[in-house]
């Protein structure tokens, strides 16, 4: 009867379909892992859930997400569904079937990984999501040094309450940088640069050309440039842009991802129009 249950165990293991490399980046020692995408790609969000799917093969693992923090009750429900439809169901309910949430944070690829994650707990993984983003953008008057100052601390809370998991968290690309720009834009220190240096391994996700979907400056599918080797693929552990990253995620050209809300209908409004 044990060996039939482990097999049933492991017949409904999701596959992980992790990048090249993602073993040896596991490997490290760091336990605060942090890969830095541009909004709004297919490619980004299912390379991040390759690399959890590993981590969580091998131990307890916390997820940081860029969302609102105020969403944490919304992924939790989430996260305890007893099915995968009633899971999507829940999530669309919140900001991700918000049209105005739409700068890539809340695109279709995102949410079909946060699926993902739910298919990894329901599988018997022990893994927690914990969005980080605080609800006040800015402090009036002040630079936004200050809200990267605020994300850092946030990014850093799930350790106190499990101190014991893997601690992996997918952020803008800018936000994951150990090194300022200098005086430059008026960022400061960026978000990871203020998480302990020693116990931090930060990843860029590779410009290798294709499409996004950002608000920048409008919102639509935006084109990326190629600036790194379009060949390259995986994980490569060395240090990139003056050490400001701790190495690259190489996915390839990308793909843009629009909103989730943009393929849903349009509420019918019960009042009237002008």
């Amino acid at each position: 009867m044990i060996a039939l249950v482990a097999a049933a165990l492991l017949a409904a293991q999701p596959a992980c379909a992790a990048p090249p490399g993602a073993a040896g980046l596991l490997d490290q020692p760091q336990q605060i892992i942090v890969v830095g995408e541009t909004h709004g790609t297919v490619e980004a969000p299912a390379a991040f859930l390759g690399i959890v799917c590993e981590a969580a093969r091998r131990g307890p693992v916390t997820v940081g997400l860029e969302m609102p923090e105020s969403d944490q009750a919304l992924l939790d429900f989430v996260m305890e569904a007893d099915d995968e439809a009633t899971a999507a169901r829940i999530l669309r309910g919140g900001d991700f079937g918000d049209p105005r949430r739409n700068d890539g944070r809340h695109s279709q690829a995102m949410f079909e990984m946060i699926l993902g994650f739910w298919r990894l707990k329901a599988a018997g993984h022990d893994i927690a999501l914990r969005p980080f983003a605080p609800r006040m953008a800015f402090i009036r008057g002040r630079s936004q040094g200050w809200w990267e100052l605020e994300m850092g601390y946030r990014m850093s809370r799930p350790l106190v309450e499990r101190p014991e998991a893997r601690l992996l968290i997918l952020v803008g690309d800018l936000h994951a940088r150990k090194a300022g720009y200098g005086d430059r834009f008026g960022i400061g220190l960026p978000a990871a640069g203020h998480l302990h240096g020693g116990d931090t391994l930060t990843l860029h996700i590779a410009r290798q050309g294709g499409q996004s979907w950002s608000c920048q400056p409008d919102c639509g599918v935006q084109q990326d440039p190629a600036a790194y080797d379009p060949d390259v693929r995986g994980v490569v552990l060395q240090p990139f842009d003056n050490g400001a990253y701790d190495g690259v995620l190489a996915v390839g050209p990308t793909t843009a991802s629009p909103p989730v809300a943009e393929d849903q209908p349009s509420p019918i409004s019960s009042g009237s129009s002008s």
